[in-house]
């Protein structure tokens, strides 16, 4: 029998002063039986970052067409295509293929090596751009993570603050690509 993904929920009160972006999101995350609270986060600060009432969550880790997260527009071209972790450059490629705009969000302490690895490759995509999350703050959203979660995320010169009852942190993602 397959083990099922388990259902977290997100209330997200973003007010991202960069993008000038106010709004509350109720947030239903499935969590992949393989997926770690790390990378489930990693999807939720990519949410936070790119709120928009259009953004969606992708099937996930099961389906090997759909980003992690994305964003349409009325005729169904899509417009954001948003993956987290260390994918393949083809799949990347495929990404920047189909969508006018990718973004990247790389974590994990092989995050740089990969990034050396993919520079040359990827480099020479015109509509991607990529981030790197220290391990430090990737690790941190994972601790505070919870099956029912509140967060209040405000966003300023590119870092996002969350803030929750039992406490707060931050979250600067560094510009890898293009600089």
């Amino acid at each position: 029998m397959a083990l099922r993904s388990t259902v977290y929920k997100a209330a997200l009160q973003i007010a991202d002063m960069d993008r000038h972006y106010y709004a509350d999101h109720s947030l239903v995350l499935a969590r992949h039986p393989s997926e770690t609270d790390e990378r489930m986060m990693m999807r939720l600060l990519a949410f936070a970052l790119h709120a928009d009432p259009a953004l969606v969550f992708g099937r996930g880790l099961s389906s090997d067409d759909e980003a992690d997260l994305w964003r349409r527009d009325l005729t169904g071209a899509i417009e954001l295509w948003v993956e987290v972790g260390l994918p393949d450059e083809k799949w990347i490629r495929k990404a920047c293929g189909r969508a006018a705009q990718v973004v990247l969000y790389v974590y994990g302490r092989a995050a740089g090596g990969w990034w050396e690895q993919q520079r040359a490759v990827l480099g020479r995509l015109d509509n991607l751009a990529v981030y790197r999350i220290a391990v430090e703050e990737s690790q941190a959203l994972a601790v505070i993570s919870s099956r029912s979660m509140a967060f209040s995320c405000t966003i300023q010169d590119g870092t996002a603050w969350f803030g929750a009852d039992d406490g707060s942190l931050s979250v600067s993602p560094e510009k890898l690509y293009p600089l």
